[in-house]
């Protein structure tokens, strides 16, 4: 009995008609790194908002209180120098006091003030030493940021592959970067409901390789600028404290305030000792 030959496998050809084509692959990527631009921005924008709206806050509270130091400093400086008559020390009292802010004018020391029932109750609480109402907030609330990014995600510029669209787009997001950064909910919903009701774009797949490439190289230097506007926003004053207390700024702030209070209290100790 003679052993039949095996028989020979050999691997079947690929079909051609299934095999994917390279601009395929690359335009998932291209989709892939669109989508990642946006989160990224969105990202960057929603940081941007509440380094605004926290500078703002830091500002109106803690305002007065720097002002007043600046003022306590260049009162001891001048004190100082006026008892001992140095030159060093007239120097430094020059310079304390042109550190300190002009006064403002009557209008606008009275701002926001005065009303056609006389002084306000706000005004009142201040020279009464009573509570004073807080500044009003203007950080969005949880369905604002939800309603942006949502409204971010379905109409950004990135997205649109014609001039004209990118257009509409860039006028569309600009007016919802407005209303997020006004904390303003009523009217980013119209503003979803008024996307929801316009012309839908149709979805161009890019056939050329070319523009693929050049679609992904422009996504990555857009990428960049965003990654220098985040660093330099996490690395400014406001964004460094921000980042301290995310979750609680406003603690933060009353943290600030109590040890400015306190640097206050220590510095008119020292004027009333060189003034008595």
């Amino acid at each position: 009995m003679t052993d039949e030959p095996a028989e020979e496998t050999t691997a079947r050809p690929e079909n051609p008609e299934n095999a994917e084509r390279p601009e395929a692959r690359l335009d998932r990527a291209v989709r892939a790194a669109e989508q990642a631009l946006i989160e990224f921005e969105i990202a960057v924008e929603t940081f941007r908002v509440e380094v605004e709206n926290f500078s703002r806050l830091h500002h109106q509270k803690l305002g007065p209180m720097y002002a007043r130091l600046d003022e306590l400093d260049a009162q001891i400086a001048e004190a100082r120098a006026s008892l001992t008559g140095d030159l060093e020390d007239l120097r430094k009292a020059r310079e304390a006091r042109a550190v300190v802010q002009p006064m403002p004018g009557v209008d606008e020391l009275f701002h926001d003030w005065m009303d056609s029932d006389g002084i306000s109750p706000e005004a009142a609480s201040m020279l009464t030493d009573q509570p004073v109402r807080p500044p009003k907030r203007v950080r969005p609330s949880e369905e604002a940021r939800r309603l942006y990014r949502e409204l971010a995600r379905k109409a950004h510029p990135d997205l649109a592959q014609e001039e004209q669209e990118r257009a509409r787009r860039e006028e569309f997001i600009t007016r919802v970067n407005a209303a997020y950064g006004r904390g303003d909910e009523e009217l980013l919903r119209e503003l979803a409901e008024e996307w929801a009701a316009g012309p839908v774009p149709e979805e161009a797949r890019p056939s050329e390789s070319e523009e693929l490439y050049a679609r992904l190289e422009w996504l990555a230097q857009r990428k960049e600028l965003l990654a220098v506007l985040a660093r330099e926003l996490e690395e400014s004053a406001i964004g460094s404290m921000l980042r301290m207390a995310p979750d609680d700024p406003d603690r933060l702030l009353e943290e600030i305030a109590e040890q400015l209070l306190a640097e206050v209290a220590g510095r008119e100790a020292v004027l009333a000792e060189l003034v008595q």
